[in-house]
């Protein structure tokens, strides 16, 4: 389903943005408003599709999923965002993988967070939020940090999704001038992404708990997180895992113990 003529004529005339609630780090609603982000396709970028095609014998796999796409499907306009985020099988572009994500945010914004095609929608929205965030070089797309609030906000209130969560959170804790509201806001999704398994989040929140960073200090309880989190850490991760290595050997043996006890207790909570 396209996003509605309705919602778009509000969000032109800055009506009421749809709301959706959003759970707080201590079980309460965040009270935020999140509207549909409208994403407009960049000029030139399908143009630009022939001259990133390489020979190879993958012709036809990557001709099939073109067709797929241009057909609306989300699946192929996510596998074909992707190929061209990382390069795989095709020569690099960022302004077509934003094209191709961005058909799918368009497109689907309205589907149902229990859709199938969810999950794939929610990381379009996620994958935009992050050009938006760093920009395209020698593109139109310039860093704009509150459009890619924008998208981080809407997947991770409408969608549930745990990496919009995360990095919603590093953009209300992280952004220069970050007001009081900011922080609780950026604390709360923080700990709703950790509650979700995503490493990342767990990392930076059990580091925040060791040391105190802005919160209570909760040294058994920021352990935990932080060896969950080195875990599930790629190779490339050696932050989370250098974060463990210091809290570990700071750590007493009383909150070695009770983090081993609150890792047993998480661990058997995810089995139920």
């Amino acid at each position: 389903m396209r996003i509605s003529e309705r919602i778009l004529f509000a969000l032109i005339l800055g009506a009421t943005p749809v709301a959706v609630p959003a759970l707080a780090f201590d079980g309460a609603p965040v009270n935020q408003d999140t509207a549909i982000p409208v994403v407009s396709a960049q000029p030139g970028a399908v143009g630009a599709l022939k001259k990133a095609i390489p020979p190879s014998g993958s012709d036809t796999e990557l001709t099939s999923l073109q067709y797929a796409a241009e057909g609306g499907h989300p699946i192929a306009q996510w596998k074909l965002g992707r190929m061209y985020a990382d390069g795989d099988g095709v020569r690099q572009n960022d302004l077509l993988a934003f094209d191709y994500f961005s058909r799918i945010a368009n497109a689907h914004a309205e589907d149902s967070p229990s859709a199938p095609q969810a999950p794939i929608v929610a990381n379009a929205f996620v994958a935009l939020g992050r050009y938006y965030l760093n920009g395209i070089p020698n593109t139109k797309i310039t860093s704009d940090p509150e459009r890619a609030r924008e998208m981080f906000s809407y997947a991770a209130s409408y969608f549930g999704n745990a990496d919009a969560q995360y990095d919603l959170a590093r953009l209300y804790l992280k952004s220069a001038g970050s007001s009081r509201d900011d922080f609780r806001y950026g604390a709360r999704w923080l700990g709703l992404a950790a509650q979700k398994g995503q490493h990342q989040a767990q990392a930076m929140l059990g580091q925040m708990l060791f040391n105190g960073e802005q919160l209570p200090r909760q040294a058994a309880r920021g352990l935990m997180w932080l060896t969950l989190a080195r875990d599930s850490a790629t190779p490339d991760e050696a932050w989370i895992k250098e974060s463990y290595n210091k809290a570990i050997a700071k750590a007493s043996d009383d909150d070695r113990a009770m983090a081993l006890q609150m890792l047993e207790h998480w661990v058997q909570g995810r089995r139920d």
